[in-house]
């Protein structure tokens, strides 16, 4: 066998082991970028919700974390409570449409439950559930259908109406 024969050899060789190889690592660095992405959007999320929660804390006299809604509110409480209830709507909308996908598996559904632990603890509050209609109406289509059907499956079975809703780690 002559070298340049020999070369023409170890470059097919090269090629056809070298190129699957090539395409194997760019899709594991390709699959740990959206986990990293994933990742990233899950904790900023989170930090959003966590926001919300110290934004409650910053307003005992509307005792948004009580177990029932409070009663006598004046006008500027209910309005800052519609408030509050409209920056948590707004979250669980960028959680929905960030984070929900059909046939979720692993660390995806792992983090969605979470979320929805969140979502289905706030629709089992009479008043959130109450200012819906008013928190959803220019949100996205399948968020607002999944949110009714949460609120309407916490309505009837109650299962969360006795938690204050709090973040959790994942």
């Amino acid at each position: 066998m002559s070298a340049p024969e020999l070369w023409e050899f170890l470059a097919n060789i090269v090629t056809a082991l070298g190129f699957p190889f090539a395409i194997a690592v760019f899709w594991l660095e390709q699959r740990k970028a959206r986990e990293s992405d994933a990742q990233q959007t899950w904790a900023l999320l989170t930090d959003n919700y966590i926001r919300f929660m110290e934004l409650a804390l910053e307003n005992p006299d509307l005792k948004i974390s009580a177990d029932e809604p409070t009663p006598n509110l004046s006008e500027e409480q209910k309005e800052r409570a519609m408030a509050m209830f409209a920056i948590l709507a707004a979250v669980f909308e960028r959680s929905y449409t960030n984070m929900y996908a059909p046939n979720m598996k692993g660390r995806q559904l792992k983090r969605w439950r979470s979320w929805e632990d969140y979502i289905r603890a706030w629709c089992g509050r009479a008043d959130f559930r109450a200012a819906l209609p008013h928190l959803i109406g220019g949100a996205d289509p399948e968020f607002v259908a999944y949110l009714r059907r949460i609120a309407r499956e916490e309505a009837v079975s109650g299962t969360y109406s006795d938690t204050a809703p709090g973040p959790v780690g994942s």
